[in-house]
């Protein structure tokens, strides 16, 4: 009989807006009873104010020293902090036409309702029309971070890569998973 290895304790979900990152982490948050360190809360301020590069590194560099973590995204300027410390990469490489859509979905949703995403900021109108909009990030970083992630898929020198390239295989992989356990506070 073989022994199974532990599953992965530091996971980095990556993937482009609308993919589903923070959905995917609290679900395995959930089932593997690991912490999800949402990225959002690390690199906005209130008022949608930026936190300066050299605090948001700082603060992902302190939730990697951790024994287990859970990110939901990265940006490039501090990429290299997750990668040096995961066991597991989850590439979510959905296509552009769902991911818009999703995209588009939850900005209407969160524009109508008024939830707050992080740190007491909220999507509006004005936001989502802005230069600085969620929608034109979406088409800016799409072909890199798909060509990241299949780039990390064919030849990972470090950490297991799992690229989903559908929700239907992501779905299948999460089946396998252990069944959910009880809800655990994010740290």
């Amino acid at each position: 009989m073989t022994a199974r290895r532990p599953f992965p304790q530091r996971i980095l979900i990556y993937g482009v807006y609308g993919a589903g990152k923070s959905t995917l982490a609290l679900e395995l948050s959930r089932r593997l009873n690991l912490p999800w360190q949402p990225v959002d809360e690390l690199t906005w301020e209130p008022g949608w104010k930026e936190v300066p590069m050299p605090v948001q590194r700082d603060r992902i560099a302190a939730v990697c020293r951790r024994t287990s973590w859970i990110l939901d995204g990265a940006y490039k300027d501090w990429l290299d902090v997750p990668l040096a410390a995961a066991d597991l990469i989850i590439g979510l490489d959905f296509s552009r036409g769902l991911t818009l859509r999703r995209l588009l979905r939850r900005t209407a949703r969160l524009i109508s309702t008024g939830e707050v995403i992080c740190n007491g900021n909220r999507e509006t109108l004005g936001s989502v029309l802005s230069a600085e909009s969620i929608m034109l990030w979406h088409f800016a970083s799409f072909g890199r971070k798909r060509r990241r992630m299949r780039r990390w898929a064919a030849d990972s020198p470090g950490p297991q890569v799992r690229l989903f390239r559908t929700p239907a295989e992501l779905d299948r992989w999460l089946e396998e998973l252990s069944p959910v356990s009880p809800a655990r506070p994010r740290p």
